[in-house]
């Protein structure tokens, strides 16, 4: 699990650690040029790549109050069709996602203040849509099989 612990940790750990930085410097003399625009990108790609992981330990909110009421047949049955609707919303994030990404790569648009290429950025957050998508693939063929996880 060195990736799920490990490297994020050290990512946000940067992360607060230029933002600080950036915060200190303000008071005392001149802020970090292109902090506010870093943060944005990266936040965005951290949390991307945080929505797989999240899946998988069933950490999402999720509101089942009158599933519970249901049978355990009819609950694995509204299990799986959310999983497919998930699942098919999140591959349609990723794709289109990825196509904004090509756009961006094409015309070769630079971030305002930095002036570096962000079209990485964007196929990052297609990735962890993509990776969402797969993991509610899994979830379906579980709740399919009958090994389905019921929180």
């Amino acid at each position: 699990m060195w990736f799920s612990s490990v490297w994020p940790a050290r990512f946000w750990g940067i992360m607060v650690l230029l933002t600080c930085a950036d915060v200190s410097l303000r008071l005392v003399w001149k802020p970090i040029t292109g902090t506010f625009e870093l943060m944005g990108y990266f936040g965005a790609i951290m949390t991307a790549l945080a929505l797989g992981y999240s899946q998988i330990q069933k950490s999402h909110v999720g509101v089942d109050l009158l599933v519970l009421a249901y049978k355990k047949r009819t609950r694995g049955a509204v299990n799986a069709i959310s999983y497919f609707i998930c699942m098919v919303f999140s591959a349609i994030a990723a794709w289109q996602v990825a196509k904004l990404g090509t756009v961006i790569w094409k015309t070769g648009e630079l971030t305002e203040t930095l002036r570096i290429i962000y079209y990485p950025f964007i196929y990052g957050v297609s990735f962890g849509c993509a990776i969402l998508s797969l993991v509610f693939l899994t979830d379906l063929l579980k709740s399919l099989v009958g090994r389905g996880s019921e929180k």
